[in-house]
């Protein structure tokens, strides 16, 4: 199972960006996909997930900004990121998740910057 994360660059206060993070390999069942971030200093933490089911949960400092979804083609599944209304704060590296069972699973991490 590889997860391959993109999308990460320098963006302005108020800009939007979108992370992609193709995941391939065998998975024999999702529960959760999902999203965290660590920024300069801090601990990881979760931004955002979807479940099997297509909830989903966002952490309450990128609620109404922040929208995750998943796509499936072919042998392979994309989750989405799309940021909006970024916030220097949003500045931090970010992982792809997935959560099969027991296993868990991660992407080598996609750097944001917000900043003028």
């Amino acid at each position: 199972v590889q997860l391959q994360a993109s999308g990460g660059g320098l963006v302005q206060p108020g800009g939007s960006l979108r992370l992609s993070c193709e995941v391939s390999g065998s998975i024999f069942s999702v529960n959760l996909m999902g999203w965290y971030r660590q920024a300069p200093g801090q601990e990881r933490e979760l931004v955002t997930y979807i479940s099997s089911s297509d909830n989903t949960h966002y952490a309450p400092s990128v609620q109404g900004r922040f929208s995750i979804s998943r796509h499936k083609d072919n042998d392979k599944t994309r989750l989405l990121l799309q940021m909006d209304s970024l916030k220097p704060e949003d500045t931090a590296v970010y992982y792809c998740n997935v959560v099969s069972g027991q296993d868990v699973y991660w992407g080598q991490g996609t750097l944001v910057t917000v900043s003028s």
